[in-house]
């Protein structure tokens, strides 16, 4: 499994290409809950998303290993897919990416934006066989959203990052989608901040790996899960990433409800557009402190920022403004 320098080598090596997001917190939200809350705010990363680390790290090494690189592949849903078209962007490499039809039309339009080829499929289980194909032929490489030691050494430098700006934290959330950056923030924080707990995250309605973790295998859903939070929409984690998720030291499903409320509070509090995906890790942190009798000093890794009008309109159909977090 990779340690710590497998990150800092990463970090080393993507430096140039990405943004230092910032660190911040809410004098009023560490008020309310009694704790110290600290936002690492990826929304503010290259494409919007933390996504771009991964991506940046994984191309960075084809090129810097002589592996001739002609042509990458990716397939997503969200993020990855801007991430991996501005990486290869930034080597003067073609890219094709395979998309669900259903995926963010905000993060389709940007994706084509830098340059890639979109190639929209009628299911994820089509896109998922598409770009196996297409990573065949001779000089294309396939960059999967999070099942690969490159993607998982790259997403792992913003908790790095993160925990080199802020000491002494306790406990550090991150959402699971395929549990790429959750596998990069537990090496990470092994390797910076031992006595830190790592806690995952994901929505009640796509709760793959919660029950792979239950289960001790991987489990697969059978359909595209109905969530808001479409960063987490994959449908299983990997097998690389799952051996990272049985050291977390926590895991929390949360319903819908629960992610608007959180998404709404966030974007109002930060005044900085946070997506669902990465909104829902306050309530796990809620519920978390309600079990703590001293004190803490929690960290979150707000993810990415890209949410379509679609989106938006079903978060802020109604107001939860009016009930303070507690």
């Amino acid at each position: 499994m990779l340690d710590i320098s497998a990150i800092a080598q990463a970090r080393e090596r993507i430096g140039k290409f990405i943004n230092d997001t910032p660190m911040v917190s809410s004098s009023l939200l560490n008020h309310w809950l009694g704790h110290e809350i600290f936002f690492k705010l990826e929304c503010m990363q290259k494409v919007g998303a933390f996504k771009v680390r991964g991506a940046c790290n994984a191309v960075s090494r084809l090129v810097e290993d002589n592996q001739n690189p002609k042509h990458i592949v990716a397939n997503s849903s969200g993020n990855h897919s801007q991430a991996v078209a501005w990486a290869s962007q930034q080597f003067n490499l073609p890219a094709t990416i395979y998309m669900p039809h259903y995926s963010s039309a905000i993060k389709i339009q940007a994706t084509a934006s830098y340059g890639a080829e979109i190639n929209l499929c009628e299911t994820r289980n089509e896109a998922d066989e598409k770009v196996k194909q297409a990573a065949e032929e001779k000089g294309t490489f396939w960059l999967p959203p999070y099942n690969h030691e490159y993607i998982i050494a790259g997403q792992g430098t913003a908790a790095y990052d993160a925990l080199r700006a802020v000491d002494d934290i306790d406990a550090i959330f991150a959402p699971c989608g395929g549990g790429g950056l959750l596998s990069g923030t537990l090496v990470a924080a092994r390797g910076l901040s031992p006595h830190t707990q790592v806690i995952g995250v994901e929505p009640m309605n796509a709760n793959d790996a919660a029950e792979s973790l239950r289960k001790n295998a991987i489990q697969r859903l059978e359909d595209v899960p109905d969530t808001l939070a479409d960063g987490a929409m994959t449908m299983s984690v990997g097998p690389l990433t799952f051996e990272y998720l049985k050291l977390l030291d926590g895991f929390y499903e949360i319903e819908e409800s629960f992610i608007v409320y959180w998404t709404q509070w966030l974007n109002h509090l930060l005044k900085v557009r946070i997506e669902p995906t990465c909104a829902m890790s306050m309530e796990a942190v809620s519920r978390w402190l309600k079990t703590q009798k001293t004190k803490k000093r929690v960290m979150v890794m707000i993810s990415g920022g890209n949410m379509d009008q679609h989106t938006m309109s079903k978060i802020w159909s109604r107001n939860c403004l009016d009930q303070i977090p507690e």
